[in-house]
C-alpha cells in the first residue's frame, strides 16, 4: 500500500481528478491561488458541512454567522493588524525576487537535514540566523537585509479615482474572527445569551503575503472557520481543554484521520494577550512534516477590550446571577478548510497492488475517503451504451439522486468505470446489465472490499441509506 509522497505529484493528480485547478492558468497561471473543481467543490462543501454541523447543530452554546468580507477599516487599526500585521521578507540582490525569511531558513536547513524551530521569531532574530549561518537566496544570491511587510490586502470603496486615496482605503479581512467580535453585542441582545456561548463562522480571509509553493496549504485568498467562544475568566482551564479535546476528536472521528498522523504543539512564545495557545498538527508527507491546521487560543479580553475602545461602545455583559458587569474571554479554534481539504485527500489517497480481470498484476488507487465526505455517493454506470441500458440508469439515477450526489457514466469499459470512481472516492457503484431489464435487479459495487451484491431497485434506496449510516 502506497501514498502520495511527492507535491508536484500531488498537484498533478488533483488537477487530472478534478480536485484543484491551478487559478488563470490560460494565462499563465496566478500564484498562491488556486480553483477548486467539481469533486474538489463538493468535497471541500462536505467538510465544511460537517464543521458547521459539529459546531451548530449538535451543540445548544454556539450559534452561526455569516459577516461581512468589508468592514469599518477601524475594525483594523483596533485590532493591530494595520500596526501590527506583517511578515518578514529578505530579498535576492540580484534578482530582486522576494522571500518570506522564515520560509527560506525552514528550506536552507531541511536541505542539511536539519530542524529549525521558526515559531514567532522576530525580524532581528530571523536577519542573525541568515547572517550567522550565511544563507543565500534559492537562487545562491546574497540577500538584503529583512524587513517587515504588512499583510493586509488594501481597496478603495467609494471612490471614482483609479489611484488609491487614504481617504477611502479600506481592507479586505485578514481573518474571518473580526466580524464575530463586531457582531457579539447583537447577538447577545437579540439571542438573548447567557455566558458561556460561541459564535461560529466560515468565510473568506486575504492575505498580501509572498507564499512558498505549498499548494493550497497556503494561499493568498483562503477560507478560515472560526468558532469565538465568550466565556466568564475563572472558566477558561477547564474550557480550553475541552476544546481541545473536542477539536482533535472531530478530527479522528468526523474526517477519518488517523490518530498517529496528528499532535498538539504548544506555543513556545504566546502574543501579549494571550495565556495558552497550542495548534492541531498533522503529518504531510507532501510537505515534508508536522504543518499547522488548526490552532485553538485563549485571547483573553483584549479584543472586546479593544473594539470597546476604538468604537466608543459598551462591550461588556451584565451577569444577571451575580449583577456583576464584566468583559467576557474568548476561546478561539481556528481552522483552515483549504488546509483541510489538502490533508483529506492526502490520508486516503491509496495505492493497492491488485490483479486485474486479465490475471495480470496492476495498481489500484482508491480515495479511501469517509464516505460521507465523498464527493460523489452513488456512481450508475450502464454496462453499455445501447439505448435501453441508458434508459434504464438514468431512472435509477433519477430515484437516487434525490438523497444522493450520483454521478452517470458510460463511456469505457466496465473495469475503466470502478477505477475511475474508486480514484475520486465513490463509496458505490451501481452497474445496470440487461438482466435487469428481466429482474428489475443491479450490481451494487463497494469502493473498500470491490465485493458486488445483487440489489432489486425497488430496494436500493433504502439498501444505500443503511449503508451510509
Amino acid at each position: 500500500m502506497k501514498k502520495l509522497e511527492n507535491l508536484e505529484q500531488f498537484k498533478a493528480w488533483a488537477k487530472e481528478n478534478a480536485f484543484i485547478y491551478p487559478s488563470s492558468e490560460i494565462y499563465g497561471g496566478f500564484a498562491a491561488v488556486y480553483d477548486y473543481g467539481h469533486y474538489g467543490t463538493l468535497l471541500k462543501n462536505n467538510i465544511q458541512n460537517a464543521w458547521i454541523k459539529s459546531m451548530v447543530q449538535d451543540r445548544n452554546d454556539v450559534y452561526i454567522l455569516d459577516s461581512g468580507i468589508f468592514m469599518h477599516p477601524k475594525t483594523w487599526v483596533a485590532s493591530g493588524h494595520v500596526g501590527g500585521f506583517s511578515d518578514v521578507l529578505v530579498e535576492d540582490k540580484k534578482t530582486h525576487k522576494r522571500y518570506r525569511a522564515d520560509h527560506l531558513i525552514e528550506e536552507w536547513f531541511e536541505n542539511k537535514g536539519e530542524k529549525v524551530d521558526m515559531d514567532k521569531k522576530t525580524a532581528e532574530e530571523l536577519a542573525d540566523i541568515i547572517k550567522t549561518n550565511n544563507i543565500k537566496s534559492p537562487e545562491g544570491n546574497d540577500l538584503t537585509e529583512s524587513r517587515s511587510f504588512n499583510l493586509l490586502v488594501k481597496s478603495n470603496m467609494g471612490t471614482t479615482d483609479a489611484t488609491f486615496s487614504d481617504e477611502n482605503v479600506t481592507y479586505l479581512r485578514g481573518e474571518t474572527c473580526q466580524g464575530i467580535y463586531l457582531e457579539y453585542k447583537n447577538f447577545v441582545d437579540t439571542l438573548r445569551l447567557k455566558l458561556p456561548f460561541g459564535i461560529a463562522q466560515v468565510g473568506k480571509a486575504f492575505r498580501n503575503e509572498i507564499v512558498a509553493r505549498q499548494f493550497v496549504f497556503r494561499t493568498r485568498e483562503f477560507e478560515q472557520m472560526e468558532m469565538q467562544y465568550f466565556h466568564k475568566p475563572e472558566d477558561k482551564k477547564e474550557l480550553f481543554e475541552m476544546w481541545k479535546q473536542a477539536r482533535m476528536g472531530w478530527l479522528v472521528n468526523e474526517l477519518g484521520i488517523s490518530k498517529e498522523n496528528l499532535r498538539f504543539k504548544e506555543h513556545e512564545k504566546l502574543i501579549f494577550y494571550a495565556t495558552a495557545a497550542f495548534d492541531i498538527e498533522y503529518n504531510f508527507r507532501t510537505l515534508g512534516g508536522f504543518k499547522e491546521i488548526e490552532g485553538i487560543h485563549d485571547r483573553g479580553d483584549y479584543d472586546l477590550t479593544q473594539h470597546a475602545k476604538f468604537s466608543g461602545q459598551t462591550l461588556d455583559y451584565f451577569d444577571q446571577d451575580t449583577g456583576t458587569r464584566l468583559i467576557p474571554h474568548i476561546m478561539e479554534t481556528s481552522v483552515g478548510l483549504n488546509r483541510l481539504v489538502m490533508m483529506v485527500l492526502e490520508e486516503a489517497y491509496t495505492e493497492e497492488d491488485v490483479v486485474n480481470a486479465k490475471g495480470k498484476k496492476d495498481i489500484r488507487i482508491v480515495l479511501k475517503i469517509k464516505k460521507d465526505l465523498a464527493p460523489i455517493k452513488v456512481a450508475i454506470l450502464p454496462l453499455s451504451k445501447k439505448p435501453e441500458l441508458s434508459a434504464k440508469s438514468l431512472e435509477v439515477q433519477n430515484i437516487l439522486r434525490k438523497n444522493f450526489v450520483t454521478a452517470y457514466d458510460e463511456t469505457a469499459s466496465i473495469g475503466k468505470r470502478y477505477r475511475r470512481q474508486d480514484e475520486v472516492g465513490t463509496p458505490y457503484c451501481v452497474t445496470v446489465d440487461f438482466d435487469t431489464l428481466n429482474d428489475n435487479a443491479v450490481t451494487v459495487r463497494d469502493r473498500d472490499t470491490m465485493q458486488q451484491e445483487r440489489i432489486n431497485i425497488s430496494e436500493l434506496e433504502a439498501y444505500l441509506t443503511e449503508k451510509f449510516n
